[in-house]
Formats: structure tokens, sequence, C-alpha cells
């Protein structure tokens, strides 16, 4: 097998994982609060308390994943201009 067939073998495994982990759970977890909905802080004695809410996720600790975004972009479009 030639070098260009197995690059192109591996960019379609992996292109269609994440189409599947895309269609399988559209939302992942914020990057900013890692999914906790809120920044954590540590008092004077070290110990971790909870801080302000996420303005990224808004608090929910869950974003859109790209691919869900940009297939919800393009199904919107193609909605809006087969009417």
């Amino acid at each position: 097998m030639s070098s260009i067939t197995l690059a192109i073998a591996c960019l379609l495994v992996v292109t269609l994982g994440y189409a599947s982990v895309c269609a399988a759970s559209p939302f992942g977890d914020c990057r900013k609060c890692r999914g906790l909905g809120y920044a954590t802080k540590t008092d004077r004695k070290g110990r971790i308390k909870r801080g302000k809410r996420c303005r990224r996720c808004k608090g929910y600790g869950k974003r859109i994943r790209m691919g869900r975004h940009l297939y919800n972009l393009y199904a919107r479009t193609h909605r809006e201009g087969t009417r």
C-alpha cells in the first residue's frame, strides 16, 4: 500500500470517528471551566472553593462541538434554501 493511500485511509477514519462523536454526543465539556460551570479559586488556607460563573458556557459547563455547529449551519441553510 502506498503512503498516499495510507494517509487518505487514516484521514478518513479520523473524520468518520469525529462525525460519529458529534452525532452521538453533540455537546462537550467547556474548555475554560472544564465542565464545572464555574471557575475554581483557592482561599488563603489553600482549600478549593467555588468561584464566579463561567462566562463562556454561561454556567452550564457544556459547549457545542465544532462539527455539530457546522452541521447545524449547513442544515439551516439547506432548510431555508429549499422552501
